[in-house]
């Protein structure tokens, strides 16, 4: 098999002359500080005039294609230098040992004596590469094995070379590995050369101790503000500028001061940045005090107790004025802040209809509350705001409401809920237990409800539960009991306007809470207060609500009625895949109604578990409810009785229901009640009504 030998010596990387010891001759201000694209910083300069010393000089030659390009010494092109690390970058002929056409390995080695000049290979930038079948490599300070006090090398073999491809070698990007290299590696194929960083020093002295002592002149660090250290990388020393000054170290004057202000890191957030010479200062702004040990802006501790005892001794002394005082505060905020949640006349009409029966929350608290709304507190997202879980005082939870947008419309609504739930206190709706009116995006504060709603339970991620028909039965009964309190008890009464399982909270016990009043308004007086923009949810919507734009009470039952086929048949109301004729489930329910073929809607576990009778009867009840007219549909209190009934025929198979008064009242010929006494809400649940608990997130707004 072949065998490729390549070496590279740290002390064979440069063929340079010995040059004698620098001088502190200044470059002239026509010195070229260009050459090519590179930039020569003094001590290197093009010319002897220009440079520190001979082997500082930088030749910029003209190539055949025009490009100017430097060099040092005669041969060795400088791509960049850096004063700040101390180094440049050349480009490096590449070492080989290869077999010639005649079969004899031709060696091709460069080298120089490294002693006399300022240039030392570093051992920190560079990759020492090796390249062939069975290659060994070496990297040493010496030719002779006698002087040589360090020896490095690798070795490079092939167990497939049709294995190999073309590409750019691993870490080192500078260099593209190519197949062709294993059977004809030389200088031309190679592209001869590739990029190598040498660490230089100022090296007439040993040390910078020395140069500061020598009286001959030539110590390098000639700028006022320059600091010396000793090279890392042999004999000499480096110069490098103060901390706080920026600049060239070793022309007079080169350190510059450096304004310290302009990186952002410098000073904390929210303090004052004032850049000095060689430095800079923080402050803080009224009421903080900067902290040299911290780097932060504390509160000042001694102006918070001068404040505090002031504020006490003017409490004490002038209670009457800070009492009008704090009457104009809180007459500012109202204009200014309240203004936003619908005016200081919705204000005035809580106060009066129901006062502030509820907590008035601070910003700060809302913010501790919910970890400065951190994005894992979402529990509820929808057109009408987010909502956050928070934790208050007493670790009491809490479900933060906020608006999405800021718009005069959506300030009206939240103002609109906020006064409809300030009046309501009814177990099966979601209770208000305050508002923040510091804000200019308006929050609502509601009871924390863990278990997410009835829409999940029947088709999302609760589904899982598989909670019996008889639970859902009563979730149901509990939602139409806390409408009809909103229809016949609320004064005046309340139309909610956005009824549907996804606003079905359910609390810890799995009981119904009617959330969402956004899109809700109090029954109107008068014909004209009727005329208003639809709005609602697709699918639940009235049809007759949509031609008229009139919201009434019959709107939130047909909407409820979607609720209840929900229920009954597990189905989403709207589907946007298949027929477009299949896409209603009211419109299915109803054409399977009137071919008397209920059965096609109904899934298998309710057709072979339920009573046929109770499945019947809530199917009717359901259409009663869908009735195209709003006039022949049942009350939200004739729903919740009849709920009631079904529910203990779900309980007690063996209660019968009274047919005929059941039938009378759904066609509209009764407004009496169904026969039997109304369950309530709370009605005693048998083994199979209980529902798990379940610890998750409820969804406040749609």
């Amino acid at each position: 098999m072949e065998v490729r030998f390549l070496q590279l010596g740290a002390g064979l990387l440069l063929l340079l002359a010995a040059q004698p010891a620098p001088t502190t001759a200044l470059p002239s201000p026509q010195c070229q500080k260009k050459c090519g694209n590179v930039e020569i910083q003094y001590p290197f300069g093009i010319g002897l005039e220009c440079s520190l010393a001979p082997y500082f000089n930088v030749s910029c030659r003209v190539q055949e294609d025009g490009i100017s390009k430097p060099f040092i010494s005669d041969d060795l092109e400088l791509l960049d230098t850096s004063l700040t690390r101390s180094t440049i970058r050349v480009l490096n002929n590449i070492a080989t040992y290869c077999y010639n056409a005649s079969g004899l390995l031709e060696a091709n080695f460069w080298g120089f004596d490294a002693s006399p000049t300022p240039y030392r290979f570093s051992d920190i930038l560079n990759k020492f590469i090796v390249i062939g079948c069975n290659t060994i490599g070496f990297i040493s300070d010496s030719d002779d094995s006698k002087d040589r006090s360090y020896l490095s090398g690798c070795i490079s073999t092939c167990s497939k070379v049709s294995d190999l491809t073309n590409g750019s070698c691993s870490g080192a990007a500078a260099f593209n590995f190519s197949t062709t290299y294993i059977n004809t590696f030389n200088e031309t194929n190679a592209g001869g050369q590739v990029p190598m960083v040498l660490d230089w020093a100022i090296r007439n002295e040993s040390s910078c101790e020395v140069a500061r002592r020598n009286k001959t002149g030539t110590y390098a660090c000639l700028s006022s503000n320059s600091e010396c250290a000793d090279s890392s990388n042999g004999p000499g020393y480096v110069c490098s500028c103060s901390k706080g000054y920026a600049g060239n170290p070793y022309l007079p004057g080169g350190c510059q001061d450096y304004d310290e202000c302009k990186d952002s890191s410098s000073c904390p957030s929210g303090g004052i940045c004032r850049n000095t010479e060689g430095g800079y200062q923080c402050s803080c702004r009224a009421g903080r005090k900067f902290s040299d040990k911290n780097k932060t802006c504390d509160p000042d501790t001694g102006l918070i107790i001068g404040v505090t005892v002031g504020f006490l001794v003017l409490m004490i002394f002038s209670f009457s004025g800070q009492m009008i005082l704090q009457r104009r505060k809180l007459k500012k905020v109202k204009q200014e802040h309240f203004r936003q949640h619908g005016g200081m006349l919705l204000f005035e009409r809580m106060k009066s209809e129901n006062g502030l029966a509820f907590t008035v929350f601070t910003e700060r608290e809302l913010i501790h509350a919910t970890n400065n709304y951190d994005k894992s507190r979402v529990i509820g997202k929808g057109g009408h705001g987010m909502v956050y879980k928070g934790i208050v005082k007493d670790n009491m939870p809490i479900a933060i409401k906020r608006c999405a947008l800021i718009d005069e419309r959506q300030k009206k609504e939240f103002g609109q809920e906020l006064l409809i739930l300030s009046q309501i206190n009814h177990k099966n709706i979601v209770k208000l237990v305050g508002c923040c009116l510091e804000v200019e995006v308006p929050i609502l504060v509601y009871e924390f409800i863990p278990n997410g709603t009835l829409f999940e339970l029947i088709h999302g991620k609760n589904q899982a539960l598989q909670i019996s028909f008889s639970s859902l039965l009563r979730i149901a009964h509990e939602a139409a009991e806390g409408l009809n309190f909103l229809h016949s008890y609320a004064s005046p009464p309340i139309i909610h306007g956005d009824v549907k399982s996804a606003n079905i909270l359910l609390d810890g016990n799995y009981m119904a809470k009617v959330s969402d009043f956004g899109a809700s308004i109090l029954a109107p007086s008068d014909k004209e207060q009727y005329v208003t923009m639809v709005q609602g949810t697709c699918g639940y919507l009235d049809p007759e609500y949509m031609q008229t734009c009139e919201l009434t009470e019959k709107s939130d039952v047909y909407s409820f009625g979607v609720v209840l086929l929900e229920v009954l048949t597990g189905q989403e109301p709207l589907k946007l895949d298949g027929p477009e004729t299949q896409r209603s489930l009211s419109s299915n329910f109803l054409s399977a109604m009137k071919e008397n073929n209920l059965d096609a809607v109904l899934p298998n576990h309710i057709k072979g578990q339920e009573s046929a009778e109770l499945v019947r009867g809530l199917a009717e009840l359901a259409k009663h409810c869908l009735d195209m007219c709003g006039s022949n549909r049942p009350s939200m209190k004739e729903i919740a009785d009849e709920l009631g009934r079904l529910r203990k025929l779900s309980l007690h198979p063996w209660v019968q229901l009274e047919t005929e008064e059941t039938r009378s009242l759904l066609s509209g010929t009764s407004t009496a009640s169904f026969g039997m006494e109304t369950a309530t809400a709370g009605y005693p649940t048998q083994e199979g009504d209980n529902v798990p608990m379940n610890p998750r997130s409820s969804y406040y707004a749609r």
